[in-house]
């Protein structure tokens, strides 16, 4: 039970190999904390929905996502800023309006399963 950290050394197992191989597939606590921040934000409806909305119909502008999800335009931009710190989202200025696309690879790969 190499793996096991010492302040879990003392506690008794009983397939000591496969707590070995369960520790390795958890990794690093930091990437199991990006992935877990990564998830929260589609775990938001409102987020999915305009996740969704952009990889179904490609890139929209607040005032479209809005009428097509539902919410109000400034819900719709804070999720969009919040989309946007963390890289699922970018948009693209074109004179005074803003489209925005699903830029994370990951996420587009999620957003293929839902739909």
């Amino acid at each position: 039970m190499h793996l096991v950290p010492a302040d879990r050394a003392d506690r008794r197992t009983i397939d000591g190999h496969r707590v070995c191989e369960a520790i390795e597939a958890i990794g690093e606590p930091g990437a199991v904390r990006a992935w877990a921040d990564r998830f929260s934000l589609l775990a938001d409806p409102g987020r999915l929905a305009l996740l969704l909305a952009l990889h179904r119909a490609g890139p929209l502008a607040v005032s479209d996502l809005a009428v097509a999800t539902g919410m109000n335009d400034p819900a719709v931009s804070q999720a969009l800023r919040l989309l946007r710190t963390a890289e699922v989202v970018a948009g693209e200025k074109e004179g005074r309006i803003v489209r925005y696309r699903v830029v994370d690879p990951v996420v587009l790969e999620v957003l293929k399963q839902v739909t």
